[in-house]
């Protein structure tokens, strides 16, 4: 992990400590409203989701550039999968063996993108309750959002681009994204207790009393 991201995970920490400090106090009167008691539930669920979007966030537009950084060559990607074969050309400017593929910055970074994602999947099954093409969809959506944002160095509140529009970025979020909702839907499949089928009651005999029923 670089500096940069270090301090990019700070600053979103910081962010989300901030955000959350700001909408506890109404969340937990307005539940206290709702059910006369304050539940933990629906506070760490919040939690949960902002935390998760300042984090996101921040690793994806912090830091900023300073005065004497160094401008992108490149600034659009549109080969897909184009980590891969830059996985071998980093394999050979490092005069590494093929076997250490996962060991390379570049698998490294597109791994992180699918997991940025993870959560997204995750809560959009499990709290939003969406089904995998609705999430799918959500994901290519907030990836996209992202990588636009970036293209436009921040809609123009940057001095610069300073973050590539990469294809294979909205690949691994949406992937993740997607992996995210597997998750939550085999959760929720453990956790859901199965409906307990009625019990066939045995066939009762009526007892008939022929003396009395003459």
């Amino acid at each position: 992990m670089t500096n940069a991201q270090v301090t990019a995970l700070q600053y979103g920490l910081i962010g989300f400590f901030a955000l959350w400090a700001t909408l506890l106090i109404p969340q937990l009167i307005i539940l206290h409203a709702r059910h006369g008691q304050v539940r933990l539930r629906p506070v760490l669920t919040m939690a949960a989701v902002l935390l998760y979007g300042s984090m996101t966030l921040a690793v994806t537009f912090l830091p900023l550039p300073g005065p004497g950084a160094k401008r992108l060559s490149q600034t659009v990607q549109l080969n897909p999968f184009q980590w891969v074969a830059d996985i071998h050309t980093e394999l050979l400017k490092h005069g590494l063996p093929a076997a250490d593929w996962f060991t390379t910055q570049t698998f490294q970074q597109a791994t992180m993108n699918v997991l940025l994602f993870v959560p997204l999947g995750f809560f959009a099954r499990t709290l939003w309750k969406r089904g995998l093409i609705g999430t799918t969809l959500l994901g290519l959506a907030a990836s996209l959002l992202i990588e636009i944002t970036q293209l436009t160095a921040n809609f123009g509140t940057a001095p610069y681009v300073y973050r590539i529009f990469d294809v294979d970025d909205l690949l691994n979020n949406t992937g993740g994204a997607m992996l995210g909702w597997i998750a939550g839907a085999l959760l929720l499949s453990l956790v859901r207790k199965p409906v307990p089928s009625p019990v066939e009651q045995p066939l009762r005999r009526e007892r008939i009393d022929f003396a009395q029923a003459r």
